[in-house]
């Protein structure tokens, strides 16, 4: 199976647009909330997870310093076209699986709100 192979499945929803919810609506909400997200940030790519027993298909978005978004889409082929009309690279997160710097700005995140509620806590002292 090659890296983009499952993207041109078609979708049963036959929608083209990211999508949150139901509707044309949601999808352009959630479409403009991603490129207004990726338009914020440097070095965005586009990572794409597919559907699980649990989960419908969504887009995980990561910025130069490994921030990152995730939203549900209504398709692969929808992630697809949000990525090329917003010339970001695409990836197939089963394939290549996710970037370190996602985990290690997790784990940055962990750390300064431990040391926020360490500091809350020693002020209360």
């Amino acid at each position: 199976m090659g890296m983009f192979s499952w993207l041109h499945r078609s979708s049963r929803s036959g929608s083209s647009g990211p999508s949150g919810g139901s509707g044309k609506g949601a999808r352009g909400k959630v479409a403009d909330d991603l490129a207004e997200w990726a338009s914020r940030r440097r070095g965005v790519e586009v990572y794409v997870e597919p559907k699980t027993a649990v989960t419908g298909t969504s887009v995980v978005l990561v910025a130069h310093d490994g921030e990152f978004t995730r939203r549900r889409i209504s398709s692969p082929k929808a992630a697809q076209k949000f990525a090329h009309a917003h010339e970001l690279p695409i990836y197939d997160a089963m394939i290549v699986g996710y970037p370190q710097r996602m985990r290690d700005y997790s784990r940055r995140q962990t750390i300064l709100r431990e040391r926020a509620q360490r500091a809350a806590l020693d002020d209360q002292h």
